[in-house]
């Protein structure tokens, strides 16, 4: 099973997005696991196949890209002010 991570300053926004990407999920057939958290929390799930960053925190990229073996990606802006779980699934299990 491919493990998403979502991340944002609070964690709060990116959970309406991760109910989003689920239904994508489940349109699609597949079973992931994919959740949110807050930055600070990061850390906590570095069994994920894929970390995205809500823009908020995109400062925070280089760094963990740095520290971490996991793929870490900014999620694209328009995709996540819209909520658009599909684009961001194909996204992710396309980097992963």
């Amino acid at each position: 099973m491919e493990k998403i991570l979502l991340a944002c300053a609070g964690g709060f926004s990116t959970s309406m997005l991760v109910a989003k990407m689920k239904e994508a999920a489940k349109e699609k057939g597949l079973d992931l696991w994919i959740d949110a958290v807050g930055e600070s929390d990061i850390e906590e799930h570095l069994d994920s196949d894929i970390i995205l960053l809500g823009p908020q925190i995109a400062h925070r990229l280089d760094d963990l890209k740095a520290n971490l073996e996991i793929p870490v990606f900014v999620i694209e802006s328009m995709d996540y002010g819209t909520m658009n779980g599909k684009a961001v699934l194909e996204f992710a299990l396309n980097n992963a």
